[in-house]
């Protein structure tokens, strides 16, 4: 096909096309036709205002607002740390101080579970379930040492974990669903139990309260690191709902969900085992789903996204820092406020935050839409021409004038 008069000569009531979108539709490039134009336009088309430019999401992200929010949960820990230091100077003293460490290195465990389960794009919901069921086995086996009575809730959690990684890999069904599910089974196991079960060891965990609080933290920092990392980043968020969700994940992103839920269900199971272990007294029944709502709420109180893949460096050790340290200045002042209605604030402030994170996470456009079309005309296309969309190159050889210029121009 080649250009002729006939064809491209805009007729005095020939209407102006005012949707680029609309426009793009129906205009087809071919490279290899020199230029041609799709068969079906039969009259040159004129664009109206700009053609907005999509960011795809690509993988990259703006670390600057996470940073920017960390430094404000670092004031806050700071201010509710002095609001417990002001009511009882001994709550940051040794022997208190111990207890509080080891809370938070528990409440700690359960945000990194969650924080990678979401990073991986398949949040672990059972996680909260999953504590409360180490708590049991920890209570009732506590007696026998302390390897045989932790070693079995560290295993079962470990093949739950994988169970549930390969149902969700084999039916690509979303995590949370899965998670969810199995959460539920996890609670029939704890509902076995209709009294409280006191602990019947005596390992103290509050001996090594330093040591466990630092291993929290470190593995905090670490995740954080390595999560600022592009290539890592992009590789443990590759189960990210992007696009079509019926398409399933590459082998990569696959080996992340497997691992993000096996690592969040051993880091619960251990979770809950602090928790019995330093708990005053014994294990109450219940259905630990408000466990999960602080491990969730947390982690994207430090700015891990709902989403997936997107999070902070420091966000959660600030994070459960600040949250260890308000139980405790919450239990010390009496304020009898429900687990269940921290969780639910907590939870509903991080979702605020994954507003944030996803709003201005993302990498900026390159530019404007007028800078786009000025890019993109290179001189020889603009808004304001008869619209051919033809490159440089693509004249035909005969003629020396360009195209806007000819005896087809619509100005003519």
């Amino acid at each position: 096909m080649s250009y002729d008069e006939a064809t491209f000569r805009r007729k005095p009531d020939q209407p102006t096309e005012t949707d680029p979108a609309a426009y793009r539709r129906r205009v087809q490039y071919d490279d290899t036709a020199a230029g041609t134009l799709d068969q079906s336009l039969r009259a040159p088309v004129h664009t109206t205002g700009s053609i907005p430019v999509v960011v795809e999401d690509d993988g990259r992200d703006r670390l600057g607002v996470h940073l920017g929010w960390e430094v404000l949960l670092l004031l806050a820990a700071g201010a509710i740390g002095f609001l417990l230091f002001s009511f009882d100077a001994d709550a940051l003293r040794r022997p208190d101080l111990d207890a509080l460490l080891v809370s938070g290195a528990a409440i700690g465990l359960l945000t990194l579970g969650a924080g990678l389960s979401l990073r991986a794009g398949v949040p672990n919901l059972a996680i909260g379930p999953v504590a409360l069921a180490a708590a049991f086995q920890y209570a009732e086996n506590s007696d026998r040492g302390l390897i045989p009575a932790i070693a079995p809730a560290l295993v079962i959690a470990a093949a739950g974990g994988l169970l549930v990684a390969i149902f969700v890999l084999a039916l690509h069904v979303p995590g949370w669903a899965t998670t969810l599910a199995a959460g539920l089974g996890v609670i029939v196991y704890s509902q076995l139990r209709v009294a409280p079960v006191a602990v019947q060891g005596d390992w103290a965990p509050t001996d090594q309260a330093f040591l466990l609080f630092g291993g929290f933290a470190l593995l905090a920092l670490l995740g954080g690191g390595l999560g600022a990392i592009g290539p890592v980043r992009r590789w443990v968020g590759g189960f990210r709902p992007a696009g079509d969700p019926s398409r399933r994940p590459g082998p990569a992103a696959a080996v992340a969900v497997v691992l993000a839920l096996v690592l969040s269900s051993v880091f619960a199971a251990g979770a809950g085992i602090l928790l019995a272990a330093n708990a005053s007294g014994p294990v109450q029944p219940g259905t630990g789903l408000e466990w999960t709502g602080i491990g969730i709420g947390l982690a994207l109180l430090g700015g891990t996204s709902a989403y997936g893949r997107r999070g902070g460096i420091f966000g959660t050790l600030f994070a459960v820092t600040a949250m260890a340290l308000f139980l405790d200045y919450e239990n010390r002042r009496e304020l009898d406020i429900a687990i269940f209605a921290v969780a639910a604030s907590v939870f509903a402030a991080g979702l605020i935050v994954t507003r944030l994170v996803e709003t201005y996470g993302r990498p900026l456009p390159a530019g404007t839409g007028e800078e786009w079309n000025a890019a993109a005309s290179n001189g020889t296309w603009s808004p304001a021409m008869p619209e051919t969309w033809n490159s440089p190159g693509a004249a035909p050889a005969a003629r020396g004038e360009r195209w806007d210029e000819g005896p087809w121009s619509a100005n003519r």
